[in-house]
């Protein structure tokens, strides 16, 4: 980060008030993590004030995501030690995803200032309707809103993406049946292999390969992504330098 008001990448950074409304946190909350090492230090801009970027708001939202599955503030500190201290807040966000696979399905029924505290930032009628069209939100005769908790982060943020609602819902139809087509012939194929065990075995090979079959699909996927975003790139401007190694893998 620079000491300005933005990031070296042209980013706007915040205050600790502006983080704190970002992430749904309180400021106190920002300042205790920051006393763990949980969060980098800010940057410190003009007037002595102290600037935070995307790194720490990816960092908030994986400390949350921890929390939610119920690690205590220790398990977290050492989850957290344990992460490379070069990491970006894209590989922050691929963290969470692993960490929220785990995540048991939960609908909670709030009120309409508890569906906007937990997506961390006001919400128009029209951000609660395109919620809705992907099947993250449903408001009730009540007025209140059935929410389904482990995607309202994930739809918040596609709140922001410039793509349309037509191409976001597609590319859900594309993401949930490519999946279970992955996970229907991972279960073929593993029944096989298990066909003439106990059930004892089944279950405990089912226990073990589940984590490393997300882990498995994610990594494999994010590094497909990135192969077909860098094709994409390198077409339409031929100028474009080839990613290195690092970007690669």
């Amino acid at each position: 980060m620079t000491t300005d008001a933005t990031t070296d990448t042209g980013e706007p950074t915040l205050t600790i008030d502006e983080l704190a409304a970002r992430t749904g946190v309180t400021v106190r909350t920002v300042r205790f993590y920051g006393s763990k090492g949980l969060l980098p230090p800010p940057v410190i801009g003009p007037r002595r004030v102290g600037r935070y970027g995307p790194e720490h708001v990816a960092r908030l939202a994986l400390i949350e995501e921890l929390q939610q599955q119920g690690m205590t503030l220790a398990a977290i500190e050492r989850y957290v030690r344990q992460l490379p201290a070069d990491l970006t807040p894209h590989d922050l966000a691929i963290h969470r995803a692993v960490v929220a696979s785990w995540a048991p399905d939960a609908v909670d029924t709030v009120a309409r200032r508890e569906l906007e505290r937990r997506a961390g930032r006001p919400l128009s009628a029209d951000d609660v309707e395109r919620l809705a069209a992907m099947n993250v939100v449903r408001e009730t005769a009540d007025g209140t809103f059935r929410i389904d908790a482990g995607l309202l982060r994930l739809g918040v943020q596609l709140l922001d993406v410039p793509l349309s609602q037509e191409a976001i819902l597609a590319a859900r139809t594309v993401l949930v049946e490519h999946s279970r087509a992955a996970a229907r012939e991972l279960s073929q194929l593993f029944r096989g292999e298990v066909a003439e065990r106990a059930t004892r075995d089944v279950k405990s090979l089912s226990a073990h390969m589940h984590p490393l079959v997300v882990q498995a699909l994610l990594t494999t996927f994010q590094r497909s992504l990135r192969e077909e975003l860098s094709e994409w790139v390198r077409n339409a401007d031929p100028a474009a330098p080839e990613p290195t190694e690092s970007e690669s893998v």
